[in-house]
């Protein structure tokens, strides 16, 4: 790996591309988490005293525009990677590529993206499969590690440079320069999400944190419940307190109502209940574009006015 490069590329990279891979990885990382074993002390035990696992990596494409010297990275997309034999599914990158060329017939793949401290030598053999798709890739690497004391991004951009090396040729990566570049949607975007999170001794900053974190906080506190019951039947299972019939039956009373959301009545009332609240949003959408139409009529009528009375336009009805 080289300190700089030297092709004298100037690379402008959109707020997107960050908040995307940061949510890659964290969708991964909390589907990848081992569950919490504290049914007894002895699995508790076991599972504090292994070591935790490696943080996982995630891999995608990144889009954008190439004007001459100039390479704006504006959007990225997620891939399917196989850690065993360091390869890249090529049929759902061509898939995918195919989709985001309908939507964006002007954005080409420039690269990929992935997590990690620093660039691994595996990396390398995912930079050489793509160069069949852009003969010079980008490699934009993310390091989700919270490092307090970093004022800069913890992101990374390299290219990909031929150096003779020990009288060999060999593909290296070298660092280059980025500037951050927004466009006014994003700038909202982002101002919205800093926004989202707690302030004022815990109350949350938005109408949407406030709901998520009330939701948050019923469901932990019904775990805390379904697990001291399943404690206190572990318990009674093995002797250690009385059995008590009517405690047992307020029980099986409880478990019998978790799973109604799978009977065919529950459907039924939420499918109604989901048609019910696309309803109302699609009468706000028409009465909000009835309210915008008739404005632009009343402009129409007051612009075309004085036309009208010299015998001009007629008025528009």
């Amino acid at each position: 790996m080289a300190s700089s490069s030297s092709s004298g590329l100037t690379f402008k990279l959109h707020p997107l591309v960050i908040v995307n891979i940061s949510d890659h990885y964290t969708r991964v990382k909390s589907q990848t988490q081992p569950p919490h074993l504290s049914s007894n002390g002895g699995e508790g035990a076991a599972a504090a005293a292994s070591p935790p696992p490696p943080p996982p990596r995630v891999f995608g494409c990144v889009i954008g525009v190439q004007r001459g010297r100039t390479v704006e990275i504006f959007n990225s997309f997620e891939l399917l990677y196989d850690p065993s034999t360091h390869s890249l599914d090529r049929s759902f990158l061509e898939k995918k590529q195919e989709l985001y060329k309908k939507v964006f017939p002007n954005f080409y793949i420039l690269g990929w993206y992935s997590t990690g401290s620093d660039a691994q030598e595996s990396d390398m053999h995912i930079h050489k499969a793509l160069m069949d798709i852009n003969e010079s890739p980008v490699y934009v690497l993310l390091n989700p590690s919270i490092n307090h004391a970093q004022k800069d991004l913890p992101v990374t951009i390299y290219e990909s440079e031929l150096h003779v090396i020990d009288g060999i040729p060999q593909l290296i990566f070298v660092r280059a320069n980025y500037t951050i570049e927004t466009v006014e949607a994003e700038r909202i975007s982002v101002d919205h999400v800093a926004h989202l999170k707690p302030s004022d001794g815990g109350s949350a900053a938005t109408q949407l944190a406030a709901h998520l974190t009330g939701i948050h906080s019923a469901i932990k506190m019904l775990n805390s419940r379904i697990r001291v019951l399943h404690h206190y039947l572990l318990a009674m299972q093995k002797g250690d307190i009385p059995c008590e019939n009517s405690l047992l039956r307020q029980v099986s009373s409880l478990l019998r109502r978790l799973p109604a959301i799978e009977s065919g009545k529950f459907q039924d009332d939420f499918l109604m209940e989901y048609n019910d609240t696309l309803l109302i949003s699609y009468l706000a959408m028409f009465t909000n574009c009835s309210s915008t139409m008739n404005e632009l009529v009343d402009k129409f009528n007051t612009a075309y006015d004085r036309h009208s009375r010299r015998g001009g336009r007629t008025a528009f009805i």
